[in-house]
């Protein structure tokens, strides 16, 4: 018997890079690769140690692990409509992503705006 599941995660992927992304600008290391990726923001809250909450959000890229071909680092720069965003570690995601997808086939990329 095939994986339902799986299938139906393949189909969601596919129609999201279908028809819920844009082409973006992946730079890593001078290696920059055109690929589609679907646009998120995460907001979070940061405690500090005198008690101040300080809220603010990311930007989030999701990009197909295949169309990437390696893994995002810190320090990486996505350019998307002419915006530079920056590779960021979020809380306990120390790479600056997570899989967003049970199979491991999307990555969401947690960012921070550096020009443009």
């Amino acid at each position: 018997m095939s994986d339902l599941l799986r299938k139906g995660s393949e189909w969601l992927e596919q129609m999201r890079k279908t028809h819920c992304s844009s082409p973006v600008t992946y730079n890593q290391d001078g290696d920059v690769r055109t690929v589609y990726a679907t646009w998120g923001k995460k907001d979070y809250e940061i405690v500090s140690e005198s008690g101040l909450t300080v809220g603010s959000h990311v930007m989030d890229f999701l990009i197909s692990a295949a169309d990437l071909g390696f893994e995002p680092e810190p320090g990486d720069r996505i350019e998307a409509d002419g915006v530079s965003y920056e590779v960021l570690p979020l809380g306990e995601d120390i790479n600056g992503w997570r899989w967003s997808d049970p199979y491991r086939k999307t990555y969401r990329i947690h960012t921070r705006h550096v020009n443009g």
